[in-house]
């Protein structure tokens, strides 16, 4: 009797070791079938949080929130009052665990200006938070170019500008902005100011006493800067999968690390198929179906993380950029400068920003999930997101009266 006891005892600790271990792999007991079955996980997070989920059309709760849920099809709808929504289709199975993280926008976006001086033309320095800004009011000791700076929070209202040099200083009376252009060197300290036939370096860390005539010397500055540039892309590139490496070299032509240097944006310079780089595949990943087969001129972005690889619908920019002549100046190939005024990274490294026509949009980096964050009036050839994640945008809001525009942040987070 004694021994029947403990077997008992033994028997019913074992079975619950297993429930325990089975709970915990997601398995749940369902009494109408009278079966264990497999559930996957979904973890669901929001910025901002309290938002609403939605799992085919039911109303679950609100974010942060764990469902167990039946290997199958999800339709994933993320929903706050006076925030755009966010949609996911998700393909779950068992025992595994995803995870959802929703960004989502105001509708109604604050403005908060940050100039007030009347802006010429504003030209993005990439990624640094700053802009250069050309600012002509008929006075020679304050025309001139400036840098703003627009993510210093100054104690006085409106940003100092830092002088670079004042326009007294080009031997043109009247500068035709249409034809005005800047190369600048991978330090974002320097760079070539290309004025009709002639060509400059100046500093941008300093105010210039005198201009520099380059003109001659130019070609082999900008080869020596897009060495530079490329060398510094190579190393980046390098803490990838070697064997990615020289895929990327030959075959992709990368037009910019995501802020973290853990992805890519990529135009296939030629079709091929790429092979898996981690093997066996990572479990509980990104569930967007990627695409490894590729297409000659198409877009891309690749995730070491994951190695996983998803097409970017940006093809229709192509007859954009080709139209805008302004850009066509500036470059030697698509891709590279001409594709940074249309598209750039979020800084939480798993958006992409994208500019077109007339409005604003940002999408997942997976290609999925196209949100508009901004329709509003723009001088349509600038656009730049702070490290904050604001939107810097060149706006006039009153035309009638202002000739020129100013520097406007959109507050976004």
């Amino acid at each position: 009797m004694k021994y029947f006891y403990q077997f008992t005892v033994f028997f019913v600790f074992l079975i619950i070791v297993f429930l325990i271990i089975a709970y915990s792999r997601g398995y749940r007991i369902n009494f109408q079938k009278k079966t264990l079955t497999s559930t996957g996980i979904l973890a669901i997070s929001s910025f901002p949080k309290a938002a609403k989920v939605y799992l085919n059309g039911q109303l679950k709760g609100i974010t942060d929130i764990n469902l167990n849920l039946e290997p199958g099809e999800y339709e994933i709808e993320i929903k706050k009052e006076g925030f755009t929504s966010w949609q996911k289709k998700v393909k779950l199975k068992g025992e595994l665990l995803i995870t959802l993280d929703a960004l989502l926008f105001p509708l109604n976006p604050s403005f908060s200006p940050l100039t007030n001086l009347g802006i010429k033309k504003a030209f993005p320095l990439d990624q640094t938070d700053k802009v250069l800004l050309y600012i002509e009011k008929n006075d020679s000791e304050k025309d001139g170019f400036y840098i703003l700076n627009v993510e210093k929070k100054p104690i006085s209202f409106f940003e100092p500008l830092k002088l670079i040099f004042k326009k007294n200083l080009l031997p043109l009376e009247e500068i035709d902005l249409e034809t005005i252009s800047f190369y600048f060197s991978p330090d974002f300290k320097e760079a070539i100011l290309n004025l009709n036939e002639t060509s400059y370096l100046i500093s941008l860390d300093q105010e210039n006493q005198s201009l520099f005539d380059v003109s001659t010397s130019k070609q082999t500055l900008l080869e020596a800067w897009e060495k530079e540039k490329e060398k510094n892309n190579q190393k980046i590139l390098e803490t990838f999968k070697k064997d990615l490496v020289k895929i990327a070299t030959d075959s992709f032509h990368i037009i910019s690390f995501s802020p973290d240097k853990t992805k890519f944006l990529y135009q296939a310079k030629k079709s091929l198929t790429l092979p898996q780089m981690i093997n066996p595949p990572l479990t509980s990943t990104n569930p967007t179906k990627e695409k490894r087969t590729l297409k000659k001129d198409y877009f891309y972005v690749y995730d070491k993380k994951e190695d996983k690889n998803y097409e970017i619908n940006l093809i229709n920019l192509n007859h954009l950029i080709s139209k805008n002549k302004k850009y066509n100046s500036n470059l030697n190939q698509l891709g590279h400068l001409e594709i940074k005024n249309f598209i750039i990274w979020y800084p939480d490294s798993k958006h992409l920003v994208i500019n077109k026509k007339d409005k604003i949009s940002l999408i997942d980096y997976d290609g999925e999930n196209k949100q508009v964050i901004y329709s509003g009036p723009y001088e349509k050839d600038f656009f730049l997101v702070s490290s904050s994640g604001n939107l810097i945008l060149l706006i006039n809001l009153n035309p009638e009266n202002n000739k020129t525009p100013d520097i406007y942040q959109i507050v976004l987070r």
